[in-house]
């Protein structure tokens, strides 16, 4: 297992970078637009649609409508807004779980939510490479989520007691929570110092990062919680030691638009 997952990650490591530096952005946003689609496969299954041709007939009309949003594009800051306002809508259902399955359980709640964990998501990924085309936002992002995946590793192994959401996943412990924060909080100090900002800037692109990491945390726990609801380990096996594609971007679905807005917010888009 551990050498499939080197290997995998061997080959997308450097796919990603490349895209990250080195596409423009027309071809970067039909690369996180075939991603989308890929994970929109897997969340049709995640939702309870089990035939092979619901499933892609979701991830089709899902993809089709990016399209629609480079053609007549939304304010960025609206689209942003909403998605933040269905993460602490997020926020409230991982808190609940399973009461709250309820509201979001059914297989039509759970197709929109697909929608609305996946377009943002793509939306807030392009933003960034359209203000930022040489990839420091995008390289950051990825860092934020990376620090807070291995620091909450490291940190729960160490520390782990006391459980972060033993309803939704078991294995996340507040030790590891507070260490995923801590690490994203240095990965956003050293890239501050780095860019040379002002203290109040740098002030302010901690608080962003602070918030993203949290966000990050949220982002896999409701994949969890809908994996859990739906009785299923991974989205998918499409990316051999590592699962899905979801199980892949499940902290970023959450923390992109998160830091898209904040980075907007604050003048950091720039």
């Amino acid at each position: 297992m551990l050498k499939k997952r080197i290997l995998t990650a061997s080959v997308l490591a450097p796919i990603v970078l490349i895209c990250v530096f080195w596409f423009p952005l027309e071809y970067f946003q039909w690369f996180v637009a075939l991603v989308m689609c890929l994970g929109a496969w897997e969340w049709a299954n995640l939702s309870g649609l089990e035939d092979m041709i619901q499933r892609w007939l979701y991830a089709a009309a899902l993809t089709a409508f990016l399209p629609v949003l480079v053609l007549f594009p939304l304010p960025s800051g609206v689209l942003l807004f909403i998605a933040c306002l269905f993460w602490l809508l997020g926020l409230i259902w991982v808190r609940g779980y399973p009461g709250s399955s309820d509201q979001w359980g059914g297989v039509l709640q759970r197709t929109l939510m697909g929608v609305a964990v996946l377009i943002p998501t793509w939306h807030a990924l392009v933003f960034l490479k359209a203000v930022a085309p040489a990839g420091g936002l995008l390289l950051l992002l990825m860092l934020l989520v990376w620090g807070a995946d291995i620091g909450a590793y490291f940190a729960g192994r160490t520390w782990g007691r006391s459980k972060l959401a033993p309803a939704v996943s078991p294995g996340k412990t507040m030790a590891g929570f507070y260490g995923g924060l801590v690490t994203s909080l240095v990965i956003a100090l050293v890239i501050g110092l780095y860019w040379q900002l002002k203290p109040l800037a740098l002030l302010s692109l901690l608080l962003v990062c602070l918030v993203t990491a949290l966000a990050s945390v949220l982002g896999d726990l409701l994949e969890s919680m809908v994996k859990r609801h739906r009785g299923i380990k991974d989205s998918s096996q499409l990316l051999p030691g590592h699962g899905g594609i979801m199980d892949r971007i499940d902290s970023l679905t959450a923390a992109a638009p998160v830091f898209a807005l904040g980075i907007s917010l604050v003048g950091l888009a720039q």
